[in-house]
């Protein structure tokens, strides 16, 4: 009964957010209906994420799991309609630099494998089911979204015959579930408070948001007392994104398959796209430039180790993320007692003034720097 009574519920929330949707597209985008459109854009996304997100409690179990265990220093994930070569770039990327690739291939739960790449582990992840209307619930899509937030880069197989059609599908169904693909997070600030209203600035000049537009969708939300900072030209979008919260933004390359099929001078159309990498999974044509830009998307910092008294390791480096490089961070990564060890640290490398020098936990390291821990 309650399956009955939750894909009633679903069906119902389809039902309005289509309505919604007809109802923007009738709407004509001026000055006068940016208000309306702007209230319009804020249901949509509240209706988008109780599909997503259920009311209730878990009734029901929450079906096998779908959860794939973390490895390596990052998560790739694949995403594309069936048959547009996803399965052969990934058996051809993992077999050639992989060191396992023996798993039981199911269409649920699929991770083909680790690379190797300039030191670091980087996990491939094939995204099964992820396209018909997944967003909407339907078929496993929860949860492989579930999996696809937790990527560091997505990697989206296109057919280089037909690509502009599926790219939008795709970028539509991973939007719908607030992924945000190579953009940055809006420079708005949002702060609730308990009284005194809505109060709201703009650093620059606006070509879409007025007080009264954000008044009305914060009002939407239920948010009556709150601090807005528009620090950048902003979209109703961008609000909404802030507001809701949980938006992930993942850098993502687009991997146009099958360039064996067409001509030369098509090919040097398409390099000029930008995030696009074309390839040929078949005859394992353009791999090393997929890697190269992989790598430069994926953002990672390689630290070497130096036990003293003994030449760096530059076989096995220390992989951390962009951001989280400094000494404390490398530290954590080894073992968290190791920070109550530390005394200081000997860098080698491009984030110091001389070699080596001697630095505290909070010094910040670059790619490929040399470290020696020195413990008290």
């Amino acid at each position: 009964l309650t399956t009955v009574v939750r894909t009633c519920a679903a069906m119902s929330l389809l039902a309005k957010i289509a309505e919604i949707e007809s109802e923007m597209a009738r709407t004509q985008k001026n000055k006068a209906t940016a208000h309306h459109l702007g209230l319009l854009k804020a249901r949509l996304a509240k209706l988008r994420r109780e599909l997503i997100t259920p009311k209730g409690g878990s009734g029901g179990g929450t079906g096998e799991g779908f959860d794939v265990a973390k490895t390596g220093d990052a998560r790739i994930g694949f995403v594309g309609f069936p048959s547009v070569g996803k399965s052969t770039l990934l058996s051809n990327l993992a077999g050639v630099y992989s060191e396992v690739a023996a798993y039981e291939f199911t269409t649920l739960t699929t991770v083909p494998g680790v690379i190797r790449y300039k030191g670091a582990k980087i996990q491939l992840l094939d995204l099964p089911g992820i396209i018909e209307g997944a967003k909407d619930g339907k078929g496993r899509g929860r949860q492989v979204i579930a999996v696809a937030r937790t990527c560091n880069l997505i990697l989206i197989v296109l057919d280089v015959l037909k690509p502009l059609g599926h790219k939008k599908l795709i970028e539509h169904e991973l939007e719908g579930f607030g992924i945000r693909l190579n953009k940055r997070p809006p420079n708005i600030g949002f702060k609730k408070k308990d009284k005194g209203g809505i109060n709201f600035t703009a650093t620059c000049a606006q070509s879409e948001l007025d007080a009264e537009t954000v008044k009305s969708i914060l009002a939407e939300y239920k948010i009556h007392n709150a601090d807005i900072t528009l620090r950048s030209d902003s979209t109703a979008d961008d609000l909404i994104d802030v507001v809701e919260g949980n938006r992930v933004y993942i850098p993502c390359i687009y991997v146009l398959n099958k360039i064996d099929q067409i001509s030369i001078e098509e090919l040097d159309v398409i390099y000029k796209v930008p995030h696009c990498v074309p390839i040929s999974a078949h005859h394992r044509w353009n791999f090393d430039d997929l890697l190269e830009k992989i790598w430069d998307y994926l953002h990672l910092v390689r630290i070497y180790t130096k036990p003293k008294g003994q030449l760096p390791d530059y076989t096995a480096p220390v992989v951390l993320p962009d951001g989280r490089t400094a000494v404390e961070d490398f530290c954590l990564k080894i073992h968290k007692n190791l920070i109550k060890e530390f005394k200081y640290a000997l860098v080698w490398g491009s984030s110091v003034k001389h070699n080596p020098q001697k630095v505290g936990k909070d010094h910040v390291m670059e790619d490929e720097d040399v470290i020696q821990l020195v413990k008290k």
